[in-house]
């Protein structure tokens, strides 16, 4: 017999595309019917789900699922707790390289450089320092995380995410991540990565969809 909640992220995942497909056809006929401009900043939006696109989200609404039903269970306060316990790591994490979807003339090199600690359940918090695509020196403070290991039957294959409060994007670039206030603005990176048995990692951080980013965790305790 099958169990029949593993059935219940595919649904879940499978209504998130119903219901953005409904949307995107009601803004077009709105559109088409009016005039107003409140419309306008949905379809830009809308209009970058490209087919490339689609599919990264689809991906990524997809993992969302399968990560969700753990969710009532997570500590949403921990990352706050400074407290040390056991089975506690920290590591180093750095990235040299971000690959953009669509490269521009004015993007920079990216790169950054944090700290992470991992609970012994797997829950993740830290903060990096990096400098964006546009050569602002930025932050990324994300008390939220998890990471789930042995995905496929692997054992040193792993899925992780982060959330938390993105600093950076300032002036002429503020526009360039969503709800962005004053430079702030929320930010959640999904990640595939692979852990050796030195305990080391090599990870790739989906970056909405602007980018794939390079990282390396190194444990120093």
């Amino acid at each position: 017999m099958i169990d029949q909640s593993l059935f219940k992220p595919l649904r879940w995942w499978f209504a998130v595309e119903v219901t953005f497909n409904k949307c995107y056809r009601l803004l077009l006929l709105m559109q088409r019917r009016t005039s107003f401009l409140i419309y306008r900043p949905f379809m830009r939006l809308l209009s970058k789900f490209t087919r490339p696109n689609r599919f990264l989200a689809s991906c990524c609404a997809l993992a969302f699922a399968l990560v969700a039903p753990a969710a009532n269970a997570y500590d949403w306060s921990d990352g706050f707790d400074l407290t040390e316990k056991s089975g506690d790591r920290w590591s180093l994490i750095a990235s040299p390289y971000t690959l953009h979807f669509h490269p521009s003339d004015n993007h920079k090199h990216v790169w950054l450089i944090g700290a992470e600690r991992e609970r012994s359940d797997g829950a993740i918090t830290g903060a990096a320092f990096f400098s964006n695509s546009f050569g602002q020196e930025s932050g990324y403070f994300f008390p939220w995380g998890q990471i789930y290991r042995g995905v496929l039957d692997q054992p040193k294959l792993y899925v992780q995410w982060t959330a938390g409060i993105l600093y950076g994007y300032r002036g002429e670039y503020q526009n360039k991540v969503p709800l962005n206030y004053g430079g702030f603005s929320p930010a959640m990176v999904p990640a595939l990565g692979w852990e050796f048995d030195s305990k080391q990692q090599i990870q790739f951080n989906l970056l909405g969809l602007n980018g794939m980013m390079l990282q390396f965790k190194q444990p120093f305790k």
